[in-house]
């Protein structure tokens, strides 16, 4: 065993076994900080992750995980949805004690979506969409930002993505645009690419406004997500760099395996981040 895998194991195995033990993280040899279990990071679930589920049982679910924190995806509230819709499922995260910290991922390939978005962000209370729009758009994107005040987080998709493979091509679209106009680091989409993530979150920490965080069988193309720690991202540096440019948004797992059963490696995957945080003091 390799020593980043005993530290995985061991971070992982002292965290399960506060939880089966009901015990709060102070009972964890590794915490330096056991009030503060996310070292400062606001934790939570893009709720692709659950898409399968209704939009019901994706906040249940959220509560299950112990999260505060939440970005919507199109299947659990609509693009089209009525303005009775949106105070539904505004409420619905109120009462649940969730955040919506924005939606996404939403593509905007025409001007009309890219008003329909904006539209949909403000009716829904969104402060910030995570999106792909088409380059071209970028001038529109701007206008409806200043317009709205709602930021938008350009997501990279790696390889495969014609517009945004990678943060840095996202960074050199927006860098002279609004400053409410940034990034969605995707850091699956950016190893299976060949880029550091932690260079990436250094260089475009002025324009980071969310992150999807997850893990990798492999730095290549064909790399699949699994649990977050079992793979091969360098989860410990990443959270670390997150802290370092005090990152204040949406640090939002997307977990995008077992679509059908999710809760057991989101749950793993929580409970590994977790237990890393609360080594950073």
């Amino acid at each position: 065993m390799n020593r980043r895998r005993f530290v995985q194991t061991s971070l992982l195995g002292a965290t399960f076994a506060a939880i089966a033990g009901n015990q709060s993280l102070k009972g964890c040899a590794f915490c330096k900080k056991p009030g503060d279990p996310t070292a400062g990071l606001k934790l939570g679930v893009a709720s692709y992750s659950l898409r399968n589920f209704t939009l019901d049982q994706a906040i249940e679910m959220t509560r299950q995980l112990d999260v505060r924190y939440i970005t919507l995806k199109d299947m659990h509230l609509s693009l089209k949805s009525t303005p009775e819709e949106f105070a539904s499922a505004r409420k619905k995260l109120q009462d649940a004690g969730l955040v919506l910290m924005g939606g996404g991922v939403i593509y905007m390939n025409s001007e009309a979506e890219v008003r329909n978005a904006f539209a949909y962000a403000k009716n829904a209370g969104m402060p910030t969409i995570v999106g792909s729009p088409d380059p071209a758009l970028l001038k529109l994107v701007e206008q409806q930002v200043k317009d709205t005040d709602i930021r938008l987080a350009i997501h990279n998709h790696g390889p495969g993505d014609l517009r945004f493979p990678s943060p840095f091509d996202v960074w050199e679209a927006v860098k002279n645009l609004d400053g409410r106009i940034g990034l969605c680091i995707d850091v699956g989409h950016t190893v299976r690419i060949g880029v550091d993530p932690v260079e990436a979150i250094r260089k475009c920490s002025a324009r980071l406004h969310d992150f999807h965080i997850k893990d990798v069988t492999a730095a290549e193309p064909k790399g699949e997500t699994l649990a977050v720690g079992r793979g091969i991202v360098d989860i410990v540096a990443v959270l670390k760099a997150l802290k370092a440019v005090r990152f204040s948004g949406h640090l939002a797992l997307e977990y995008e395996a077992n679509a059908d059963n999710p809760m057991p490696g989101m749950i793993e995957s929580f409970a590994y981040m977790k237990g890393v945080m609360a080594t950073m003091g």
